[in-house]
């Protein structure tokens, strides 16, 4: 008897030496992310340059969905499902999805874009290295090198034995710069991704600058104002019968909205086109009108049009509500009205605990690694993105993960090839990490 049991005990500890011994010897999943960035990086950067080089402005369709087809080819590869849906519904070339069906950690949701603001006319079409890392190119930064990023992080999760297990789901939309309407058509895969997720993470190039992400992103919506005067001859302005007129009240308005409402932090209100006269036209779908009127007659109308960014609902409420308030206010013998954007345009993300916990995360992730810390960026420093519309649907959200560069939308834009594999390690761990949680 006892020696059956030295016996046993004498079997099982060399067993069990040798199963020790082989778990110390496996490589951590971390490092296995780390090690498929750094052995992958040629490859995306050429990806990269590839996609760049295809003119993908939103109207140009048939461009957007071939970017969105070479990427799905991407996706493929990696063994998730992935499309492109139609976009006739909402006037626009449609967006791609890409899910993997995993079962461990939160549901992630990962945001890009295919679209950019340069279409087939514009001088800026093909890509140039101005170092050997610097790349000018349309839409390198703004977003072509955030799908980059998502691609090479879902690489670097499945190369580690990490992907299949998550549960993860893709939008580009093709419309993301130039939005179709209506809205809710053009957004309604975002939106119902967002139903569906818990975490969203966009991939925007916040303000370019890899030490930030976006926790909070203002909204934006447009407004319109038109005012009707009492046409007249002009020496009879300010009498009992004519009043001020269509422009004089129009300033007052103008110059109310600012005397109220320019100190409130975060919000801003622009009036980017007026157009004031005796006859006044206006085409919507150009942005652009003609004004008839003579210096010696009292203005008859007066269009102007604007937006609003606010970094909640509930500063966009209020904002709202004030600039009613003053509209209604009128000179003599003049009117006024103000409507807002009837679809709502891009709805604010504001911070969030949620919000914040992701951004502590990425920020210690990114100290590990010896890649510097992360910080928020100001509201006022991030426009409207995409991202917003998952704001009340997720329980947390973060943006700006993408490549960072510099003067996106103009034809100097550039992107920063050496920041790909930096920003792919910090969202690749940062998911790796998600997923042991829930």
């Amino acid at each position: 008897m006892n020696f059956n049991i030295r016996a046993k005990a004498f079997l099982f500890i060399p067993f069990l030496f040798i199963t020790l011994n082989s778990y110390s010897q496996k490589t951590a999943p971390s490092d296995l992310i780390l090690q498929s960035i750094d052995e992958n990086q040629s490859y995306y950067s050429d990806l990269l340059k590839e996609i760049v080089n295809i003119n993908s402005g939103t109207m140009n369709f048939v461009g957007v969905r071939k970017v969105g087809l070479r990427l799905t080819e991407e996706f493929k590869k990696l063994g998730m499902e992935a499309s492109l849906t139609p976009g006739e519904a909402f006037g626009r070339a449609g967006h791609l999805i890409a899910t993997n069906n995993g079962t461990k950690g939160p549901k992630i949701l990962m945001i890009g874009h295919l679209d950019t603001v340069f279409e087939p006319e514009s001088e800026f079409q093909k890509f140039t290295m101005l170092n050997d890392s610097i790349m000018q190119g349309p839409g390198v930064a703004d977003m072509k090198g955030g799908d980059v990023i998502i691609l090479y992080t879902l690489k670097a999760l499945k190369d580690a034995g990490v992907l299949n297990n998550l549960s993860v789901r893709v939008v580009m939309t093709g419309d993301e710069e130039r939005s179709g309407s209506p809205l809710a058509l053009s957004k309604k895969e975002l939106t119902d991704a967002a139903d569906w997720a818990d975490i969203a993470l966009g991939f925007e190039n916040a303000d370019g600058n890899p030490k930030t992400i976006v926790t909070s992103r203002r909204g934006s919506t447009g407004w319109t104002l038109k005012v009707k005067g009492n046409a007249a001859h002009s020496s009879q302005v300010f009498s009992e019968k004519v009043g001020s007129g269509a422009i004089y009240e129009t300033s007052r308005i103008l110059n109310s909205f600012y005397q109220e409402l320019s100190n409130e932090e975060n919000l801003t209100f622009n009036p980017g086109l007026i157009l004031g006269g005796t006859d006044v036209e206006y085409d919507d779908s150009k942005s652009a009108g003609t004004a008839y009127g003579k210096q010696n007659v009292v203005a008859k109308d007066v269009l102007v049009k604007g937006d609003i960014r606010a970094v909640s609902l509930e500063q966009l409420s209020m904002a709202k509500e004030v600039m009613t308030r003053i509209v209604s206010e009128n000179y003599p013998k003049s009117s006024a009205e103000i409507t807002f954007d009837p679809e709502g345009g891009y709805p604010p993300l504001a911070n969030s605990s949620g919000n914040e916990f992701l951004l502590k995360l990425y920020n210690s992730i990114s100290q590990e690694q010896g890649l510097g810390s992360v910080s928020s960026v100001n509201p006022r420093n991030a426009g409207a993105a995409d991202i917003s519309f998952t704001a009340g649907r997720v329980n947390m959200a973060v943006d700006g993960l993408g490549l960072s560069g510099a003067d996106d939308h103009t034809i100097n834009e550039t992107g920063n090839l050496n920041m790909l594999p930096v920003q792919a390690k910090r969202a690749a761990l940062l998911m790796y990490r998600l997923s042991s949680t829930r």
